[in-house]
């Protein structure tokens, strides 16, 4: 099989039901369009029989990939080993329960190719899912992704996008930064990035594997992200801050209280000594935690940015 032009990658899990009609509908648009394409299939440790209808799929079309995770490793972690193997010109991430469109793939396509875009990235902007337990609290996280990251896109969460294929190839993602590829691309010189208004329908099967704690987890890695990408490379302008202004709070009460001693001995004032003073664990506490910052935070920090690139993840089968 000649390289094709589309990827489209789809990670899952417990979507047995979905999947063959999933896989019908991407051939028959992209065959309407006239466009190669592969479908690279990655079960995330699914329970249900969802490897096997990869497998059933593979044998009626070539174009069929699938890799089997050993246990459920995550969202981030299948599309990260997805976009190591793809091999076509754009890579179009979707999900699997039938809510994204693969009609908006042809279009996504085009503004990769055409319009020069590094990535295009979906827009929900009329979702079809509770008001209280997704909407909301989607457009608050939304809104605060924009302002912390300064990507002006309305919608990060959006399964649905298309990348330039150099994009996949130069990023590493890990933990579960997946909703925040655009951003870190852009940190990463990718800063072409637009936005499409795509349909999202109503879950056909199954229920959602998500619940409201993405929303604080995936603010948490906001902020990791944001911080390892200002400070990853100079740590020491973050943490030798904060140390050097504790260290000097430290110093400077340490300095009052011996200059206090020395004064009160040279007057003849009666005086106590410095150890007995609460001042001096104050000062104590600041110096240690200034010497900290510089050692633990540092070090710390420092370790997981650059071993982010040595996680692996076990694959039981490929097809």
């Amino acid at each position: 099989m000649s390289k094709p032009q589309i990827s489209v990658l789809i990670p899952l899990l417990n979507e047995e039901e979905s999947l063959p009609e999933l896989h019908d509908w991407i051939h028959k648009t992209l065959t309407k369009a006239g466009l190669s394409y592969e479908i690279l299939f990655i079960d995330d440790g699914s329970k249900d029989d969802s490897w096997k209808v990869i497998c059933e799929l593979k044998e009626k079309n070539e174009r069929v990939r699938g890799l089997k995770f050993s246990r459920n490793y995550g969202k981030t972690a299948a599309l990260d080993t997805g976009f190591q193997i793809v091999e076509g010109d754009v890579i179009i991430t979707m999900d699997a329960d039938l809510q994204d469109n693969p009609e908006e793939i042809p279009e996504l396509y085009r503004k990769i190719t055409e319009d020069g875009y590094d990535i295009v990235s979906g827009w929900k902007k009329k979702r079809h899912d509770p008001v209280l337990s997704k909407n909301l609290p989607s457009k608050l996280f939304n809104w605060a992704a924009r302002k912390i990251s300064d990507v002006k896109l309305h919608d990060f969460n959006c399964g649905l996008k298309a990348y330039d294929q150099k994009v996949v190839k130069n990023i590493r993602i890990y933990g579960e930064m997946h909703r925040y590829i655009p951003v870190i691309a852009k940190w990463n010189g990718f800063d072409k990035i637009g936005e499409q208004v795509v349909q999202h329908q109503a879950r056909k099967y199954g229920h959602t594997k998500f619940g409201i704690d993405r929303f604080i987890n995936g603010f948490l890695d906001l902020l990791s992200i944001t911080f390892v990408n200002k400070f990853g490379r100079r740590p020491m302008h973050f943490f030798g801050a904060f140390g050097v202004i504790s260290f000097i709070i430290g110093t400077a009460i340490t300095v009052f209280l011996i200059g206090e001693k020395l004064y009160n001995l040279w007057n003849k004032l009666p005086f106590r000594n410095v150890t007995d003073n609460p001042l001096f664990f104050l000062a104590l506490l600041t110096v240690m935690i200034g010497v900290q910052l510089f050692l633990a935070g540092f070090l710390g920090e420092l370790y997981v940015k650059q071993n982010a690139s040595d996680i692996s993840y076990v694959i039981d089968e490929e097809i």
